[in-house]
């Protein structure tokens, strides 16, 4: 499975931005999928995470309410709609295809990877 993710970009704090990570090669229509950030200096994170027929997602507690995960098997893709940027969401997102079904928190039920997109929020 190759995971390509995209729409990052430089925003202001109050804005949006829409991520979107395209599946290749097996498909991920039975896995969870999830969405990870590492912020300049920190650790890699939890930002959200869906379930294989997208009945049900988890959000990290600062994400809450502004962002949103949602998933399209057809087209094997998962978009991250993320609204009211605050500075402190700067980080690298990365999309991962969990190894179960179900919407996993924890970066060990996630067994690949996409490359990572840049999201810059400025004051």
């Amino acid at each position: 499975v190759q995971l390509q993710a995209f729409g990052g970009g430089l925003v202001q704090a109050g804005g949006y931005l829409r991520l979107s990570c395209a599946a290749s090669g097996r498909t991920f229509s039975n896995n969870g999928m999830g969405w990870f950030r590492r912020a300049p200096g920190k650790g890699r994170e939890f930002v959200a995470s869906i379930s294989w027929r997208g009945g049900r997602a988890d959000y990290a507690d600062s994400v809450k309410g502004r962002f949103t995960i949602s998933r399209d098997n057809a087209k094997n893709t998962v978009t991250l709609q993320m609204n009211s940027l605050k500075p402190e969401d700067t980080a690298v997102y990365y999309c991962a295809r969990a190894i179960g079904s179900r919407a996993y928190v924890s970066s060990a039920q996630y067994n690949y990877w996409g490359q990572g997109t840049l999201v810059t929020v400025s004051s």
